[in-house]
């Protein structure tokens, strides 16, 4: 296994054309120079003839290659209007007025001229706070918008609250509001509203996953609940992680089936009860599903060999161990060639692995010794194992094994069930599975989301 940490870097704008490595204005310092763009016509093949050179209008031609522009704002307010450039470019250096108030000034100068480089150089105001500005005055304005229209509610963002709004703009029109309230009524920081806008925009492709129907999509807390309470299950049981999580899960819960669900986990209400949810419920390797992404936003990474499972014990056996990186640039060498490698998040379970880890990959979930659901027919998963901890130790633990049977393939089975056939050593104890991104189940905002 090879773990690699970076340290994240916030992209200096929002725009998915930004590089998120550089954190510098991506605007040369040259003068802006207009060009009329020049289109090539042709000849019919077979024929040798000079291409023609016709000028067109700029805007009828598209330009593939244009410097970053803010998003585009509300029209000036009457009071900024009537103001020269040099007068504008006064209010934004001296921060006169409310924040949403001289916002718009920044989209204004951009349509004059300016690069966010020149505007940081005029006004000391940042290319990522400019962003952060326009955005944040954008989500304010379709608060004013809304039906309820609250001014208490928006005047609690009047002062440090273009940081809270910011977080919230990848949320539905509809979504906004909810979560405004809920940061003000739980004075929530930049971060604790970044989490909540996560929470929420995750919650509907989380569908399926134990205990989903008991939190509330409607309501901000219950969203958030959701996704501690998603946390903690991931930790070992019983472990100080997986109870703060939980007791974060219980406090934030708004809902009462929310709030039953999460103490019911955390008093271990489901352990060793069987009925519906079978062996799952005493279940102690984290199932979890990756988000579409995640591995890009994780500041820590491990990378893993991947057979499949008709490969059998071969495939696990010949998996390269040892994963290094080299030199300067960190280049990541393997003890021998491999054909396939999976990237995840360092989650606590694979984080330690060392040089036994493995990933197999099975076509469905059917092969997990638990009964089965109807996602287990439907998704394709990843088995993380540790092949340095091969002894069937554990009555609940779950190992890889091969199937007996001629031309079969892998499956993991409970310890329990290997004791009693007599089998004494696996090919790897189990310590995570990981269920693909949901695409459909994304939640993309339409355009009349979008305000």
């Amino acid at each position: 296994m090879f773990s690699v940490t970076v340290n994240p870097l916030k992209p200096p704008f929002s725009s998915a054309f930004l590089n998120p490595l550089n954190n510098h204005s991506l605007h040369s310092p040259l003068p802006k120079t207009s060009l009329k763009p020049i289109s090539a016509v042709f000849s019919p093949s077979g024929q040798s003839q000079q291409p023609q050179y016709q000028n067109q209008n700029p805007q009828q031609q598209q330009q593939l290659y244009q410097p970053f522009r803010p998003p585009p704002s509300n029209p000036l307010t009457s009071q900024f209007h009537s103001l020269d450039t040099a007068n504008r470019l006064d209010i934004l250096a001296n921060r006169l007025g409310l924040w949403f108030e001289y916002a718009p000034l920044i989209p204004a100068l951009i349509r004059e001229g300016f690069t966010p480089s020149s505007l940081e150089e005029a006004t000391g105001i940042s290319g990522v706070e400019q962003n952060r500005l326009v955005v944040a005055a954008q989500v304010r304005d379709s608060l004013v918008q809304s039906t309820s229209n609250d001014p208490e509610l928006l005047s609690s963002f009047d002062l440090g609250g273009a940081e809270l709004l910011y977080e919230i703009r990848l949320l539905s029109a509809q979504q906004r509001e909810a979560a405004a309230r809920y940061i003000v009524d739980s004075k929530l920081d930049a971060k604790g509203a970044q989490d909540l806008a996560r929470a929420m925009k995750d919650f509907p492709r989380r569908r399926g996953d134990k205990g989903w129907d008991s939190f509330d999509y409607g309501i901000p807390g219950d969203c958030l609940s959701f996704m501690y309470y998603r946390q903690g299950r991931e930790h070992r049981n019983p472990s100080e992680e997986r109870t703060s999580a939980l007791e974060l899960a219980l406090e934030v819960a708004k809902s009462e089936r929310a709030k039953n669900r999460v103490l019911e986990e955390l008093k271990g209400a489901n352990e060793g009860k069987g009925g519906e949810e079978g062996v799952e419920s005493g279940v102690r390797v984290p199932v979890v599903r990756l988000k579409i992404g995640e591995v890009a936003e994780a500041s820590s990474v491990v990378v893993l060999p991947v057979c499949r499972d008709e490969e059998r014990e071969i495939g696990v056996l010949d998996a390269p161990r040892e994963c290094r990186s080299e030199g300067e640039f960190g280049v990541v060498v393997a003890e021998k060639g491999w054909k396939r490698w999976v990237v995840l998040p360092a989650w606590a379970p694979v984080a330690g692995l060392g040089n036994g880890g493995v990933v197999v990959s099975f076509v469905d979930a059917r092969v997990l010794p638990w009964k089965a659901n109807r996602w287990y027919k439907e998704e394709a998963i990843l088995v993380v194992a540790d092949r340095s901890r091969k002894e069937v130790a554990a009555d609940d633990g779950f190992y890889l094994v091969a199937i007996d049977s001629n031309g079969g393939g892998l499956k993991v089975e409970r310890g329990l069930a290997l004791k009693e056939k007599g089998v004494t050593e696996s090919l790897g104890t189990v310590v995570l599975v990981v269920r693909p991104p949901r695409e459909e189940a994304d939640d993309q905002l339409a355009d009349e989301d979008w305000e």
